[in-house]
């Protein structure tokens, strides 16, 4: 009988050049998760891949010598924003919180290497939400995050890059999430039940969102605007938008 991996035998450490020969595996595994679930996800060349390893800049997670899972972490904008990128993790070993320990270790690396750069990241999973929601990530629209040409450049390869295009990159399917350092400084924060009850209810609220999202979003990418006050109908859908106050809690904004 095969033995089964249990999740305390998957170690999860930055990836140096030691482990050059998973690259292929790890862009496959990103490919086929893309398809999968059918939405984008930015294609980097394996010269990519392997220069965020040699710089210590990649989080791998393996089972023995078999690949289970990766994140790799990039700066923008001077280094004033980091962007943990890439997460993934092999179908056999999900369910079992390999995704939040790869997260926390990429968030770590991060916080050593730029104590004072901005993290964020783009993501179309509530479970990705979830866990940057705990480690203290917020919600934000696109104009919070870098204006690095070059990290947007990197969305030009995912399918729905046109949403992008067309809302000038103001929304699109991902949802944009931010950690600043600054929200940590002169703080002790203790949460309470409470409080933790909140942010769920928060993120459950935006789950709802979510899918409106993608559903408004999803028709604009399939239909031509031919008519101005088509036009007007869809901006009008876009305009149901949802900000999110001081305390991370999410909150619908309706405008006509």
């Amino acid at each position: 009988m095969k033995k089964v991996i249990t999740v305390d035998e998957i170690t999860v450490q930055i990836a140096d050049e030691r482990y050059l020969n998973y690259v292929d595996t790890i862009l496959t595994t990103i490919a086929d998760a893309a398809k999968v679930r059918g939405t984008g996800i930015a294609r980097r060349s394996p010269e990519y891949i392997e220069q965020k390893m040699k710089e210590g800049k990649a989080i791998i997670a393996l089972a023995g010598d078999e690949f289970a899972g990766f994140c790799y972490i990039e700066t923008w904008g001077n280094k004033k924003f980091v962007a943990n990128s890439g997460l993934i993790v092999v179908d056999k070993f999900r369910g079992n919180g390999l995704a939040k320990r790869i997260k926390r270790e990429a968030f770590k690396l991060s916080r050593q290497r730029y104590p004072d750069a901005k993290i964020f990241g783009l993501t179309t999973g509530l479970a990705v939400m979830k866990i940057n929601s705990e480690l203290g990530y917020k919600p934000v629209t696109f104009s919070e995050l870098t204006d690095d040409e070059a990290f947007w450049k990197g969305c030009q390869s995912c399918v729905n890059y046109d949403i992008l295009q067309r809302t000038d990159r103001k929304h699109c399917l991902c949802t944009g999430m931010l950690y600043d350092p600054e929200w940590e400084k002169d703080k002790v924060e203790v949460i309470s039940q409470e409080e933790k009850d909140k942010r769920e209810h928060s993120l459950q609220v935006y789950d709802r969102w979510f899918k409106f999202k993608e559903h408004v979003l999803s028709g604009l990418h399939k239909t031509k605007k031919t008519k101005k006050n088509g036009e007007v109908n869809t901006n009008k859908k876009i305009k149901r938008m949802m900000y999110c106050n001081s305390r991370g809690y999410c909150i619908h904004e309706m405008s006509d």
